[in-house]
């Protein structure tokens, strides 16, 4: 989140990816820096030590709504199943 926040504030495009168990940290943490619309991807969780396969599903399950929000059409926290490209991939 806060590399996220940081690059945001320097006027570059951002989305962070946060995992369902660690939302509402991010959600504070974007709070607490006074950036509470800074973009973040909710992923399952865990991600990390799912294999490959799991992996590369989440990430292509995420790359169209990470996309549609790097073009302005999303903020805050943002569900998964937000993108209809996704929901059908």
């Amino acid at each position: 989140m806060r590399d996220g926040i940081t690059l945001a504030c320097r006027g570059i495009p951002v989305v962070t990816l946060v995992t369902d168990d660690f939302s509402a940290q991010g959600s504070f943490v974007a709070r607490a820096a006074g950036m509470p619309e800074v973009p973040r991807v909710l992923l399952p969780h865990p991600v990390a030590g799912t294999g490959r396969k799991a992996m590369m599903d989440v990430a292509r399950s995420i790359a169209p709504t990470v996309l549609e929000t790097l073009r302005g059409d999303h903020k805050g926290e943002i569900p998964r199943t937000v993108s209809a490209a996704a929901a059908t991939a």
